[in-house]
């Protein structure tokens, strides 16, 4: 290498071609872990990457550095801070890598080689065995912050069901800032879950939300996901969001997971419903009026 790096003083240091080039904030000091960290990736990771520390993350990218840094600071850090101002106060305990391929070929090929994984999603994926968010960034950057919820939310909310889990990161799937506060907005998963409505092939909220991981997250005979899942707790988040109680359902939710796990008492409680079937009438209302921009 043509240059030395002094990660606890935090230092940008470009590393020559034959390894990866490594950043960190300036004026920010890396804690020794972190250092420690970065110092095995230097020994592991490919050629051609560039690491950035963006705690709680550190971010490996095959793009160009100018873009990783871009993508480190405008998307990771960014959804960082505004999840952790609306719900979440505890960072993740552990160091998690963000590993942005991309295109395609570079996701297939060190997804295997690196993990030795083979993806069920062409997106990305966060994978608690490897400590890391696994990313085709070429998708864009919704699927990155999608990702980003679940590390939190298990750091915050063990408990939490998949459907309040997924319903959150496919929130802000496509997601941007109003009010200085983090907001989604309808996006591709509209369209089916609208049609899915229109044919009445939308379960129950009741059975949605007692589904257990296995069942939600479960197959059909064509092996493909049950996507109205996704949708529907998407759409559910949305709808709260929209009236201005996501903030107040996650908070009770947490409060109350021992007696309430599945959440269905907490949003009667939430919406002042007395029952979620009258409650589901009005939402496919709402939702069926959407439109994607």
């Amino acid at each position: 290498m043509s240059c030395l790096m002094n990660v606890a003083r935090s230092i940008f240091c470009a590393v020559a071609l034959a390894g990866p080039m490594i950043s960190a904030s300036p004026g920010v000091a890396a804690e020794p872990d972190y250092a420690t960290h970065l110092q095995a990736l230097q020994k592991t990771v490919p050629k051609g990457f560039t690491i950035t520390l963006q705690k709680p993350f550190v971010v490996i990218g095959d793009e160009i550095p100018s873009l990783v840094r871009q993508r480190s600071t405008n998307t990771v850090k960014w959804a960082v801070e505004m999840l952790k101002k609306d719900y979440f106060s505890r960072a993740p305990d552990e160091i998690i890598d963000v590993w942005l391929f991309q295109n395609k070929a570079s996701y297939e090929k060190y997804t295997k080689s690196l993990f030795d994984d083979k993806p069920d999603t062409p997106f990305g994926y966060y994978s608690p065995t490897h400590h890391a968010l696994i990313m085709n960034i070429s998708t864009g950057g919704g699927t990155l912050v999608h990702e980003i919820v679940h590390p939190f939310m298990r750091a915050n909310f063990p408990q939490c069901p998949a459907w309040f889990n997924e319903g959150m990161g496919s929130l802000y799937e496509q997601a941007g800032e109003e009010n200085g506060h983090i907001h989604g907005y309808p996006n591709w998963r509209l369209p089916a879950l609208q049609k899915a409505i229109q044919r009445g092939d939308v379960p129950p909220f009741e059975t949605m939300m007692r589904t257990s991981d296995s069942q939600f997250y479960g197959r059909t005979s064509i092996g493909t996901q049950y996507s109205h899942h996704y949708a529907q707790a998407r759409y559910l988040c949305y709808y709260l969001q929209q009236n201005g109680l996501l903030t107040t359902f996650y908070r009770e939710f947490t409060a109350n997971v021992k007696s309430d796990p599945s959440g269905v008492e907490t949003l009667k409680s939430v919406l002042k419903a007395t029952d979620l079937k009258t409650f589901q009438k009005e939402w496919e209302s709402f939702v069926l009026k959407l439109k994607l921009d």
